[in-house]
């Protein structure tokens, strides 16, 4: 197996296998948006007291309105934080493994009968075997899909 850094530059070798592991990029992590929530609540409801307390009633419901609203975006952000996709080439197999909030979805196909195709840098990878197509890519900027899809090709061919 030919893991030479100048060839594979997205891939990692592991345990005789040549693995991409496409994840999402993600700059705050679920416990750290947990906090800024919290700090969030507790000033939004902090100035809904203060102005309840003075007679403004009506400040209080949306200030519980917008914690909902904050709450279900949250949420959102946290179910697809760990999206991502593995692509691994491993003896005969090719191997997909595709991760959508908490779901995951694996496919393989045979290295022998796998046709990979793309229609663009804007474009998903397509992996076609059969009548089976999995498209792969959607977590790599979009400048990088040549690059993977040239590495894949490459691998299959190599490996």
């Amino acid at each position: 197996m030919n893991s030479d850094p100048d060839v594979y530059r997205l891939a990692q070798s592991c345990d005789g296998a040549l693995v991409w592991s496409l994840r999402r990029h993600c700059s705050v992590a679920p416990s750290q948006l947990a906090m800024v929530f919290a700090l969030l609540g507790t000033v939004s409801l902090g100035f809904a007291v203060f102005f309840w307390t003075q007679g403004a009633v009506l400040v209080m419901p949306f200030a519980v309105l917008e914690l909902l609203a904050l709450g279900a975006a949250f949420v959102v952000h946290a179910r697809h934080a760990t999206d991502g996709e593995s692509v691994t080439i491993r003896g005969g197999q090719l191997i997909v493994e595709s991760e959508s909030a908490g779901e995951i979805r694996r496919s393989e196909f045979e290295r022998g009968h796998v046709r990979l195709h793309s229609g663009g840098r804007q474009v998903l990878i397509e992996v076609r075997a059969g009548a089976q197509t999995v498209r792969i890519g959607r977590h790599l900027r979009p400048e990088l899909r040549p690059l993977l899809l040239n590495e894949l090709r490459r691998a299959l061919r190599d490996v």
